[in-house]
Order: structure tokens, then C-alpha cells, then sequence
């Protein structure tokens, strides 16, 4: 039988929910030595999955980050105080394709065991990937489909499942 998941962990999966349409969040993928990316996300979900506590992404495959999260084992979660939305705001709309969006920021990268964080994060969810597969654009209600615009409906944002291992 499963292991009881922690109220710890099921507040701060609440809180992900809560927060991320509303203050984004920052997924992040690889390694201070393998290189790594980060994105901001305004989809996410969390619950239960396999008995397992989980956080679910969804990243498009344009998207650099989407490189990183289908190459590395494990990515983290970030979120911040609203005093850094700017800060996530440009992290969302720059490639770190064309260089090192980081920079732009006030944010200070933080190696962690199992991939990246940054210092002014409030919480850390480490994640190891257990599942991912493109959405399936053909089995999507339509009123959602046609309200993506051509960009989203074109190519199917790719699901990342991650079993919660620590938040920090």
C-alpha cells in the first residue's frame, strides 16, 4: 500500500494551484554542468497520480525549456512573491536560445541536487519526471482548440508529469 502523503505536501501543492494563473511560476530543467533553462508557466496542475503526489507542466515544444525537460530526469518548480512577476514576465517572452535571459533579471540561480533552482524562490518543488506525451490536439474540445490561437493549436504543448520528491 502507498505511503499517506503528507499535509505538507498537499498545502503546498494547494498553494501551486492557487497561485499559478494568477503569479506564474518558473519550471526549470538541467544541470549547472549539463546546462539548463527555465520558462515561465501559467498552466500546471497538481494532485495525485499512481498514488504518487505530483505537479504536471505543460510546455510547448518551440520552447527551448521543453529541450531540457525531455533530456533530464528530474525539474523543479518555482514560485515567487508578486515583487518578481516582472522578473517572470521576461523570463516568459525571451529564448534562453538567443542568450542568457537570466541576466535580464534580479534572479540568482541556485544549483540544488537534482537540477536548479534561484534564491528568491519561496518554494521549490523538485520533481522527478515520470510521464510526458504531446496532447493530442484531435481529441481536445473544440471551444478550447479554437481559442488556443494558431500558435498553441499548431503544435501540441507536451504534458510533464513529476513525482514530487522535495520541497524546498
Amino acid at each position: 500500500m502507498p505511503a499517506k502523503i503528507s499535509q505538507e505536501v498537499l498545502d503546498a501543492q494547494s498553494e501551486f494551484v492557487s497561485r499559478i494563473n494568477d503569479d506564474w511560476a518558473l519550471v526549470t530543467a538541467g544541470t549547472e554542468k549539463t546546462g539548463w533553462n527555465t520558462m515561465t508557466i501559467g498552466w500546471g496542475t497538481a494532485g495525485v497520480l499512481w498514488s504518487r503526489p505530483t505537479l504536471t507542466v505543460f510546455v510547448h515544444p518551440r520552447r527551448y525549456t521543453h529541450e531540457f525537460l525531455l533530456d533530464n530526469e528530474y525539474f523543479t518548480v518555482q514560485l515567487f512573491e508578486r515583487e518578481h512577476k516582472r522578473d517572470l514576465g521576461i523570463l516568459g517572452s525571451k529564448s534562453g536560445r538567443e542568450g542568457d535571459k537570466v541576466a535580464l533579471t534580479g534572479l540568482t540561480p541556485k544549483v540544488i541536487e537534482h537540477g536548479m533552482t534561484f534564491e528568491e524562490a519561496t518554494t521549490t518543488f523538485v520533481c522527478k519526471k515520470i510521464y510526458s506525451h504531446a496532447i493530442d490536439l484531435d481529441v481536445m474540445d473544440a471551444d478550447i482548440r479554437n481559442g488556443l490561437g494558431e500558435f498553441y493549436a499548431s503544435d501540441a504543448h507536451t504534458v510533464f508529469v513529476g513525482e514530487l520528491v522535495a520541497i524546498l
